[in-house]
């Protein structure tokens, strides 16, 4: 009697244990923390994000300084005198005389200095919009990062329910003299890494809170939501059109387009720098008290050293120019292998999403309930249900990984090509 009495204890554990594991692959967490929504985060971030808001005020600077370059030099005030006897008792009184000089550039000099301050105040303002890109990308890779962990955190502690229930069948099973030791030890193992798994998921998702905050320009304890599930957002471009997209609208290379005519300005300048510029006065003397005579000043400036200077300029700027050019090749070249890289990866992950959804998910939660209808009629090991146990789990916490890096690279690559995708 004691012995039925302890089979019909175990079969009633493993009933609870089938209705239990069943209804733990529909468990959906009460959500406790209030949503987040990563539109309000990319906007908190654009306008507090300390270092965006230093490079608008160097953009702001740069715009300041066209005018500058495009103003003629501050007149000049000459006061002098004129006549002054070395014979201290000579009765003649010295000449006083007022000039007002003015340094006039050889024409079109100062509209090209304004030309190239205009170029590198609008490369300036690129580069600041390429800034603006890349912290967006940093806010959805967080916040996607977050979304992964928490979502993790879901599944293992549905497995972590789970597997408390297995420790209890595999003693009881032991205690009525049916099942081994080690049923037990590795059931309460695989418990142990559960728990540490949720020890290690909440490390991170601190770091990533924090992360996030940072860029926010908030404390990195502050409070934070949870994100929302996420959907597959669909791809549908082709390389071409990531490749026109790009050279369209990617600041970096606007901003290094500027530079090349910013350069292409200052070649024209090294140019004019072989004619003159001019410095012109009107003087005024006065003698015995009395205003009575005008005088005009002119002078230039002769390059006569233009081998060893002008020339040299020159030929310094065409370089720049190419240098420049160069460099827009350079930086078009990684936008083009950057994007091919990352719809390699794009590929990849919509298959694997796929092959989770259709085919992986769906047969390990049939083979986790066939595994449990076996073991009911002992027909299956524990070992084996518990296998097909953490299997499923690992393939659901997989499947958000993979969800979570896809999105991530979709962010990736509209930072890439500098628009908005998807």
């Amino acid at each position: 009697m004691m012995i039925n009495r302890k089979e019909n204890r175990f079969i009633a554990h493993c009933s609870l244990l089938i209705a239990h594991c069943l209804l733990l692959a529909n468990i959906v967490f009460a959500e406790e923390l209030p949503a987040l929504d990563l539109q309000q985060l990319i906007d908190e971030a654009v306008k507090n994000n300390p270092e965006l808001i230093s490079a608008k005020y160097r953009v702001n600077a740069f715009k300041e300084v066209p005018s500058q370059m495009g103003t003629l030099a501050d007149p000049k005030i000459e006061i002098g005198l004129l006549k002054v006897p070395m014979n201290t008792l000579s009765a003649n009184e010295p000449m006083k005389e007022i000039t007002v000089m003015q340094s006039l550039p050889y024409p079109g000099k100062l509209s090209l200095k304004s030309d190239m301050a205009q170029r590198e105040a609008e490369a300036a303002e690129e580069e600041y919009k390429d800034m603006e890109i890349k912290l967006i990308q940093m806010v959805k890779d967080a916040y996607y990062d977050l979304y992964f962990i928490y979502k993790a955190v879901e599944i293992t502690e549905r497995n972590k329910l789970a597997l408390q229930d297995f420790v209890k069948i595999a003693e009881a099973k032991y205690s009525v003299g049916m099942g081994l030791q080690q049923d037990v030890l590795k059931a309460q193992v695989e418990l142990s890494k559960t728990i540490d798994e949720l020890i290690r998921f909440e490390r991170e998702r601190q770091s990533a809170e924090a992360r996030l905050n940072i860029l926010m320009n908030r404390l990195p304890q502050s409070l934070l939501g949870k994100p929302g599930d996420i959907k597959k957002n669909e791809f549908r471009f082709t390389i071409e059109e990531l490749q026109s997209t790009s050279v369209e609208n990617r600041p970096l290379l606007k901003g290094l387009e500027k530079m090349i005519e910013r350069y292409k300005a200052a070649y024209n300048l090294a140019k004019l720098e072989y004619y003159p510029d001019f410095d012109v006065g009107l003087s005024l003397g006065q003698e015995k008290n009395n205003m009575n005579s005008v005088s005009g000043k002119f002078s230039l400036n002769i390059p006569l050293w233009y081998k060893t200077k002008q020339d040299k300029k020159v030929v310094e700027e065409s370089y720049n120019i190419n240098s420049a050019k160069e460099r827009y090749n350079a930086a078009k070249n990684d936008i083009f292998l950057k994007i091919k890289e990352i719809m390699a990866e794009e590929e990849k992950g919509r298959r694997l999403i796929e092959l989770f959804l259709s085919g992986i998910i769906p047969q390990a939660t049939q083979s986790l309930s066939s595994a449990l209808a076996g073991y009911q009629v002992n027909k299956v090991d524990f070992l084996t249900l518990l296998d097909n146990q953490i299997t499923l789990f690992n393939y659901q916490v997989q499947y958000e990984r993979v969800l979570s890096d896809y999105e991530r690279k979709l962010a990736e690559l509209e930072a890439v090509v500098g628009k908005r995708l998807f």
